[in-house]
């Protein structure tokens, strides 16, 4: 376990109530191709995350280190768990997004809109009534490495909501270049999606907008709320305050509710993703590049794993 060191920096004073400065930046793993989608398991005490050219899910256990979760994930990136406890999973390789049973089955909750394949489906969020929001850039197929190169079929880079008790996909959101990592605020009134769309033209969006939602699920009001720079913002989360935790070319940024930059936890490669965990929820994993991260903060996570 090698330690990174004391590379939070201060942009605004209310960042310092939300770091520990003697908890360092820890590196506990090292062997990735691309690591992303980390999601805490509060009932096991692990982490999985994904290595998506690698081709395999890992998971990370306190005291025990990193094994093997998933060998053949379908390419799969972004990853979540749903209200019953299940992994939700987004994957290149099936341009789907599936749920893993308790028994160890795959069922397909999306893989097609208007008869024809989903890109491939990027990052995914459960709301509380148990809809499934996800996005769906080309990521997965622009080539081989994080998928299976294909032309796309859909008409655009969609936000999409699926509703599972009336087995309904429906858009969301069609304005997005390269909709990308998406959470929504502690209250659920807001759901904040990023644009990574730079990632591919530096005239590209690289920032995160704000939508209001309606009792019925609807998105108004769509704004940006930041952007993020250096880099493109790809995943991020909420603590229970409000405050967001975004990736970006040079660690994790933070952001307070009124959308300014607090300051930044600074790493030696691009994040990727990031979510709370540990017992305490006081514990943020970061996904970035070839490595997982940890580093303790004096924060909670919003969403209960």
């Amino acid at each position: 376990m090698a330690l990174i060191g004391d590379d939070f920096e201060y942009v605004d004073q209310r960042f310092r109530a939300l770091t520990i400065p003697i908890a360092p930046v820890e590196r506990l793993f090292g062997g990735c191709r691309w690591a992303e989608g980390p999601v805490w398991f509060a009932d096991g005490g692990f982490l999985v995350w994904s290595d998506i050219p690698n081709n395999r899910l890992l998971r990370w256990l306190p005291d025990q280190g990193v094994g093997v979760f998933r060998a053949d994930s379908n390419y799969t990136n972004g990853n979540t768990r749903d209200r019953q406890g299940r992994l939700v999973s987004c994957e290149h390789g099936g341009r789907r997004v599936t749920r893993t049973e308790v028994d160890g089955g795959i069922t397909v909750m999306a893989d097609l809109f208007r008869g024809k394949p989903l890109n491939s489906p990027n990052d995914v969020v459960v709301k509380s009534d148990d809809t499934v929001w996800f996005t769906d850039p080309t990521y997965g197929i622009m080539s081989d490495y994080e998928g299976h190169a294909a032309e796309p079929e859909q008409d655009g880079c969609y936000v999409f909501r699926f509703d599972p008790a009336r087995n309904e996909l429906s858009v969301a959101a069609d304005d997005f270049v390269k909709p990308n990592g998406l959470a929504f605020s502690p209250d659920e009134r807001t759901l904040y999606v990023a644009d990574s769309g730079a990632s591919h033209d530096p005239d590209g969006p690289h920032h995160i907008r704000a939508f209001d939602v309606g009792d019925d699920n609807i998105l108004r009001n769509g704004r940006v709320f930041v952007e993020v720079s250096p880099g493109v913002p790809d995943g991020f989360r909420f603590d229970a305050k409000g405050n967001l935790w975004t990736s970006a070319q040079d660690g994790v940024h933070c952001y307070g509710p009124d959308a300014s930059l607090l300051g930044k936890i600074k790493l030696p490669g691009m994040a990727a993703n990031l979510t709370f965990g540990g017992p305490k929820r006081n514990r943020l994993f970061i996904t970035a590049f070839d490595s997982l991260y940890s580093v303790y903060v004096a924060a909670t996570g919003a969403q209960r794993p």
